[in-house]
Parts: structure tokens; sequence; C-alpha cells
């Protein structure tokens, strides 16, 4: 009976081994972002498939346009589908844009994670497998809610990257989080600080009834700080950011920066590695799209996250 039941036993082993994807080694895979070469913020999501791609054992390329076009990034797709990769990550920064690109790598049979910028609706109509980010409009509503609360009735939404439809998206939820009409509250500041730094000045100089700033990462945050501090405003008007950073952090403590809009892009570099990973050796993926944010980030919850921020938050 022992040796039935142990030849029993290893003919299972045969089987099962004979059912299951072998696993393969040194998968290659391509990160597309929208991000110009002087974004910094995305150093974090550069640490995070690095992290990944050594703890799975894959390789993982960032590419991105140098100053941010969206027809450049929309080449540098076709590029990274060209040379046949084992999966694509890629921001949704503009749809209308990078549709024909992404939806291209999925007819090649390469499986294809959005993140960041975009929505899980888009994510699916390209035929992704799925998103990886932060609901934007909702993000800005919830921090127009909490405004809201703290008695804001007109703002300054600065937008430094006024070309890509998310970040429009955030200054949207935040009026609509109010109350109020967006209309000419959303300025286009650029992305160079000192006239960043400027257009901030110069905006709260002539409109001096706004009680409250948004800011849609450290590229405008930073500058706005500064305008704040060189006006004598900090801590006197209501001042919330997107994302994170040693600079926010400390504005955070200072009283300057009421809280900021974490949405975690640790987890939109990190996990499509991990999860193209195993859809390549194993044939498994998640079967929904991932909310990596938002959360908010106060005076109260700093010193949790201040320590990794620019690095791993």
């Amino acid at each position: 009976m022992k040796k039935i039941a142990l030849a029993c036993l290893m003919a299972t082993a045969v089987v099962a081994s004979a059912v299951m994807p072998a696993a393969a080694e040194g998968e290659r895979f391509v990160l597309v972002s929208h991000a110009p070469d002087s974004d910094s913020w995305w150093n974090t999501i550069k640490n995070a498939i690095t992290l990944a791609g050594e703890q799975m054992g894959v390789t993982v390329e960032y590419r991105n346009p140098a100053t941010g076009d969206l027809a450049d990034m929309a080449r540098i797709i076709e590029q990274a589908a060209a040379s046949s990769p084992d999966g694509i990550i890629s921001t949704i920064a503009d749809f209308d844009a990078l549709k024909g690109p992404l939806e291209d790598a999925v007819a090649r049979g390469i499986p294809v994670i959005t993140i960041n910028s975009g929505t899980i609706e888009q994510s699916k109509e390209i035929g992704a497998l799925l998103h990886v980010g932060q609901p934007e409009y909702d993000a800005g509503f919830g921090a127009g809610e909490k405004a809201k609360a703290a008695g804001v009735t007109s703002f300054v939404c600065v937008n430094h990257y006024i070309t890509n439809p998310a970040s429009v998206e955030r200054c949207q939820g935040f009026a609509d989080g109010i109350g109020v009409e967006l209309g000419s509250q959303m300025i286009d500041s650029g992305m160079d600080p000192s006239e960043v730094q400027s257009k901030v000045a110069a905006y709260l100089q002539t409109n001096p009834d706004t009680n409250g700033i948004l800011t849609l990462g450290p590229n405008s945050a930073h500058p706005t700080i500064a305008a704040l501090d060189q006006t004598g405003k900090a801590g006197t008007i209501f001042f919330a950011t997107f994302d994170l950073s040693p600079e926010i952090s400390a504005a955070i403590k200072a009283g300057t920066v009421n809280f900021a809009i974490d949405q975690q892009p640790f987890l939109q570099g990190y996990l499509p590695v991990v999860i193209l990973t195993n859809l390549a050796r194993y044939g498994v993926v998640p079967g929904n799209s991932i909310n990596s944010g938002p959360g908010f980030i106060t005076k109260d919850n700093i010193s949790l996250v201040e320590q990794f921020a620019g690095e791993y938050r």
C-alpha cells in the first residue's frame, strides 16, 4: 500500500508540474511617465521600480520625455512596444494623445498596466490589465470639503502642469468640494520656480479676498511656500497641496501647509512590477484596479511619514 501511495503522489506531482506555468527569469518591463527630467517628484516611483526589480529579479527601464512633451511620450511608448518587453507600465497623461500607442501595445500582446494619471474607465478602454492610481477628481473634492469646513470661500489653484487633464480634475474637484465655480481661480503657473512664485504673489495681491490655496505637487508647492514667506502671509491662508517632499513636510510642521494629499506614488511604481512579474511567471493578476490614494497628511501624522518623504513617500 505504501508503494501504491508513493506512486500516486509522484504521479500527482508530475501532472501538477505539467499544468503550472514555468517561472521565468530576467523579465524586462518598461515604465513610461509623462514627467519632464526636472520633476523630482518621480524619484519616489524610480526608487519603487528599482526596489521591485531587485526583489523580483527583473529589469525595469524608466523612460520619459525630457521636457514633458506628450507627443514625445507617445513616441516613447511606440518605441517601448517595438522592443517587445514583457510588460509596459504607463501613465495616461492625455487620453487622446496616448490611447493609440497604448492600444497598439495591447494588440501586440504586451500586458499593459496604467498608473498615476488617467482613470480606471480610460484604462479599461485602452485594454490595460488594471490601473494603479488616485482618483484625481475625488481627491480634489475631498480636499475641497476640508477647505470648506475651514471657511474657505475663494481660492487659487496653482497648476504647474495645465496640459495634463488630471491636474485640471484636481482643481475642479477642489472647487466643487467648496461649492464654488472654478473659473479664473486656476492659474497656469508653469514649472519655473521663480515664475511660479511671482505669479502666486501677483494673484494674491490682485485678489486680496483669497483665503485658500491648492498646489498640485512640489513643483508648485515649494515656490508658493516661498511666496507666502516673502509676503508675510505664511500661516494666514488655508493651504493644501498634493504630494509630499521634505520642504512640504517642514511647511506642515510650521503651520504654513494645512495638509498634503498623499497618493502614495511608491505603490504606483512598486505594485505594477510585482503584478506583471507574477503574470509572466504564474499567470495570475488581480481582478480589480487599485486606488493608491488619497490619504491626508497633517501635523498629527507627519511624524509617521516624513522620514521617507521624497524617497518612498
